[in-house]
């Protein structure tokens, strides 16, 4: 990990309660997490990859108590964020911030531009008068759009403009950390690449943590200092993002990876579907689809053991066959 901590989550769970019937009686629930625990230090970037429905979202959301977790604990330069009051909750909320995928939907269309970055300096009292559209052209200058923009609505935008603003929005209030749920999936490739080269900025301007959700482990590589790998709610792999990459140590990171266009070696096709999260496999979630499973990997929940130097996977075997 880079310097201290400022993210701690221990144990997260988080379970949805499936009803049915006129009653709503629970027939069951969703195991959307189970038994996550890591840290983030500051000015780190943290990336979280896995398949859709893994739980990264999720995760992501509890992380700014967006969503309540059903167990666990998660603290923020040393608070729990489960204990916080409505007063301290709002002080987290202006140092933790959110960028979402899709930046059209996190645009309000009837303001303009000015408005939606202005909107968390009024509600946290950060700014009042003519100093809040100071502010405003600063962070408009701060990712790299005209001033000018100020003045428009977001579909006047491309999306790669709109999301420049989601994060001139993130930015307005200072935050610490930022989670970045799939921020680049919904934009062209060459667009891609000048949103990523713009948080790499941002993040080193303004050391800031980030924890950066996305299932394109190649994209991950690019701008993470460490990448953790989630499976059906589980953490299956987390270590230094040029590790992982190079030496994925887990048969599901290792499938992600081989999946990567250009990255050389075989390309390992994972058979069947991606089990019920309503009833999961015992033992190892990942044994159902993985190519090196035995016996034992129904018997018990593997644990997290430290394979190389901060780098951590579960799984039984010490090494693949």
């Amino acid at each position: 990990m880079i310097g201290t901590p400022l993210i701690e989550i221990d144990g997260l769970v988080k379970r949805y309660p499936v009803r049915k019937g006129l009653l709503a009686r629970e027939v069951g629930q969703v195991h959307a997490v189970e038994d996550v625990s890591f840290s983030i230090g500051r000015n780190e970037v943290l990336g979280l990859a896995g398949e859709s429905g893994s739980g990264k979202t999720t995760i992501g959301r509890m992380l700014l108590r967006l969503i309540e977790p059903t167990a666990g604990r998660i603290l923020f330069d040393g608070d729990d964020v489960g204990r916080m009051d409505a007063r301290t909750l709002q002080a987290f909320r202006r140092r933790a911030q959110i960028i979402f995928q899709d930046p059209f939907a996190s645009l309000d269309p009837l303001m303009s531009i000015g408005e939606s970055i202005a909107e968390p300096l009024r509600i946290q009292g950060l700014a009042s008068g003519s100093e809040v559209e100071d502010r405003v052209a600063a962070l408009l200058d701060s990712v790299s759009l005209p001033r000018d923009f100020a003045k428009r609505r977001p579909e006047a935008l491309s999306g790669g403009q709109r999301q420049r603003v989601v994060i001139a929005r993130a930015l307005s209030v200072d935050p610490a950390f930022i989670v970045a749920d799939e921020p680049v999936s919904a934009l062209d490739v060459s667009i891609q690449a000048q949103i990523l080269a713009l948080l790499e900025t941002i993040k080193s301007d303004r050391s800031l943590s980030l924890l950066f959700i996305s299932h394109d482990i190649a994209v991950m590589e690019y701008v993470s200092d460490r990448i953790a790998v989630l499976y059906l709610g589980h953490l299956m792999e987390i270590g230094p993002s040029a590790d992982v990459v190079a030496s994925p140590r887990h048969p599901y990171t290792e499938a992600l990876v081989s999946a990567v266009p250009g990255a050389g070696g075989r390309r390992i096709v994972l058979e069947g579907d991606v089990p019920n999260a309503m009833v999961p496999p015992s033992g190892c979630v990942f044994r159902t689809r993985c190519p090196y499973a035995l016996s034992e990997c129904a018997a018990s929940v593997p644990p997290l053991r430290e394979v190389a130097p901060d780098h951590f996977k579960a799984c039984i075997r010490d090494d693949k066959p």
